[in-house]
C-alpha cells in the first residue's frame, strides 16, 4: 500500500519494521514509542495494534495536511 502513496504530493513516508521481539522488549516499553502496528501522522498515533485501510490513510493524511 505504500507505494501507491507516491501520487501524494508533500508526503513523507517512513517505514520501521523491526523483529517481533524487539516490539515486545522493556527497553521499547521504556522508549515511549507505540506499539506495533501503529501509523502515525507527524507525532500524532491515528491507528495503534490493527491494520488502516488506504482510503482511511489518504482521509487522515488529507485531514492533516489541511491544519
Amino acid at each position: 500500500m505504500w507505494s501507491r502513496l507516491d501520487d501524494l504530493k508533500g508526503v513523507e513516508i517512513e517505514v520501521v519494521s523491526k523483529p517481533r521481539a524487539e516490539y515486545q522488549s522493556e527497553r521499547h516499553r521504556l522508549s515511549g514509542l507505540p506499539s506495533a502496528p501503529t501509523v502515525m501522522i507527524d507525532e500524532e498515533v491515528v491507528v495503534q495494534g490493527k491494520l488502516i485501510g488506504e482510503e482511511r490513510l489518504r482521509k487522515l493524511i488529507a485531514i492533516q495536511q489541511s491544519v
